[in-house]
C-alpha cells in the first residue's frame, strides 16, 4: 500500500473550509497531528508555489517540510508535493452538499517501503489532523451550513 485516505464531513459550507487551508495563520494552527505545532516560513498559495514549515512535536523535535502546490481550485481541490523526506502527493478534495462539505484527504507516497514502515504513524495522525481542522471550523468567525 502506498497511498492512504480517509474522508470527513465537515459542517461548513466548502467555501469557509478552504479559507482554513488558505490562510496560513489559520493553517498554522491546526495543521498536524495532535500535540504538533507549526511555524510558517513561505506560504506561496498558488500553482507551483511553495510552502516551507517547520512541524514542532510534543517531544520538543523539530520537523521541517518543503512542499510545491501543483493544483489548486478554490472552494474544491488543493495538491501538494511534499518534497522533503517522506516524498508523497496529498489531495485533498472539498465536495459541498446540503450537509457541508465532504473532505477527502488522499496521501500517495513515492516508495511503497516508507509508505509500509510509516503506516502505523500516517493513519492516526492524518485522522488527528482532520479532527483538528474541524475544530478550528467550530472557532472561525464565519457561519456554518
Amino acid at each position: 500500500m502506498t497511498t492512504f485516505r480517509t474522508s470527513r464531513q465537515f459542517p461548513a459550507k466548502a467555501s469557509v473550509v478552504f479559507a482554513a487551508f488558505a490562510d496560513p495563520i489559520r493553517l498554522a494552527k491546526w495543521w498536524g497531528p495532535n500535540g504538533f505545532s507549526n511555524t510558517i516560513h513561505k506560504f506561496d498559495f498558488r500553482p507551483g508555489g511553495s510552502w516551507t514549515f517547520s512541524m514542532h512535536g510534543p517531544d520538543g523535535q523539530t520537523f521541517p517540510n518543503e512542499c510545491v502546490f501543483s493544483t489548486i481550485i478554490d472552494n474544491e481541490k488543493v495538491v501538494i508535493k511534499h518534497q522533503s523526506h517522506p516524498q508523497f502527493d496529498l489531495t485533498i478534495t472539498l465536495h459541498e452538499g446540503e450537509i457541508g462539505t465532504l473532505v477527502t484527504w488522499e496521501q500517495a507516497f513515492a516508495d511503497s517501503s516508507i509508505a509500509s514502515a510509516i503506516r502505523h504513524i500516517v493513519e492516526p495522525a492524518n485522522e488527528q489532523n482532520l479532527d483538528r481542522w474541524t475544530e478550528a471550523l467550530q472557532t472561525s468567525p464565519q457561519p456554518p451550513v
